[in-house]
């Protein structure tokens, strides 16, 4: 008997014992002090060709704190181009998903297994395929331009991409291949993403002189955008702008005036001749958008890339130049005859986004640059 008593008490020690460990220790080694770990944010540079978008997505590709790809969508166009802009939507969302969570495996499908870093398209504007992890000849912390990258860094396998995208805080992607909100709706209310959207656009005037100079760069995506027998002929660039301008217009809406919950504080509408006119503010306030600093060697950056001399004639060039002058070059070389075509197609985005409509060719060339802004800002 008295054995029993004695095991029972034993055992009623040993459950003490634990229950004691289990609540008193462990709860403090819960409780001890732990490195929080910031959630990644994901900013996504919407818009369309000609509008100022390589020199926005170079302001954020620039900061030390972001990894930056442009039109990463540019391979799924380039491999599924026989299909139409809405039906390439959802593969360009997945794989613009998959580059945000820096998950590369997703350009399987779209280039050759042997690629390296410099088989993704313009990879060399990438301030972060330019420097280490990805190409050890630059610091971090530099200013890079992609000539002088596109020289020293291409020889890098291709996993280095991913490498790098994961030592981030902010993942940025320019992109111009998509043509309604709605479609992005998922990525808003992904869990695994903090999603904000800066939508930038640009005087449609202005975009269809530019799309004018690039007209055979910019042909299999046009003729994906409005189809091939459409781009043809005097109307064809026309057609093209008409898609455009719908698009941002319902994007506007969906953004500005429709705004669901989970879209509140995401989106961000900015006008490039915004930027231009006042380059450092404007830098400014995206940053804030989306919780990056602007270092002074930032705002030196911005400041002399928008006040040099050149006139950016090539395609994607990003160099020094006066750019309010080359915002507004298309008041000088743009007939009137094509300026109230483009309005015509694109009255109600030009109303809707603040731009005012040029009524005779005297007044092309004689209004000054604020009043051709029905708002002066947004």
């Amino acid at each position: 008997m008295m054995k029993s008593r004695t095991v029972q008490v034993l055992l009623i020690l040993a459950i003490l014992s634990f229950l004691l460990i289990h609540f008193h220790f462990l709860p403090c080694s819960n409780n001890a002090p732990t490195e929080e770990k910031t959630s990644p944010v994901h900013i996504l540079i919407l818009s369309s060709w000609r509008s100022g978008s390589s020199f926005t997505g170079q302001i954020f590709s620039q900061h030390p704190s972001v990894f930056y790809l442009m039109e990463p969508a540019w391979h799924v166009w380039v491999t599924m181009y026989q299909n139409s802009a809405k039906v390439l939507h959802m593969a360009v969302r997945d794989l613009v998903r998959s580059v945000f969570l820096c998950d590369m495996s997703v350009f399987d499908a779209y280039m050759s297994s042997q690629k390296k870093k410099s088989d993704l398209f313009q990879w060399e504007t990438s301030r972060a395929l330019c420097s280490p992890p990805a190409c050890d000849s630059f610091s971090r912390s530099d200013i890079i331009t992609a000539g002088n990258c596109r020289t020293i860094c291409a020889k890098y396998p291709f996993s280095k991409v991913e490498e790098a995208c994961k030592t981030y805080s902010h993942v940025a992607i320019k992109e111009v291949r998509f043509f309604d909100l709605k479609v992005l709706y998922p990525l808003l209310t992904d869990p695994s993403l903090n999603l904000r959207i800066i939508h930038l656009v640009r005087d449609p005037r202005a975009v269809f002189r530019s799309r004018e100079k690039t007209m055979a760069d910019l042909k299999r995506d046009s003729n994906i955008v409005v189809g091939s027998q459409r781009t043809e002929g005097e109307m064809g660039p026309y057609n093209t702008m008409q898609v455009i301008c719908k698009s941002h217009v319902e994007i506007y809406k969906a953004g500005r005036q429709a705004i669901p919950s989970f879209l509140k504080d995401r989106y961000l509408l900015v006008r490039y001749e915004d930027i231009v006119r006042d380059p450092l503010a404007r830098a400014a306030q995206m940053y804030r958008f989306a919780d990056l600093h602007f270092t002074p060697e930032l705002q030196k950056w911005v400041h002399n890339i928008t006040h040099g001399k050149g006139q950016g004639v090539r395609a994607f060039d990003i160099g020094s130049r006066d750019a309010l002058r080359v915002s507004q070059a298309w008041r000088k070389t743009l007939p009137f005859q094509k300026i109230e075509k483009v309005q015509n197609v694109c009255k109600d985005a030009m109303d809707l986004l603040g731009y005012r409509l040029v009524q005779s060719e005297e007044e092309q060339k004689n209004m000054s640059l604020d009043l051709l802004f029905a708002q002066n800002s947004f």
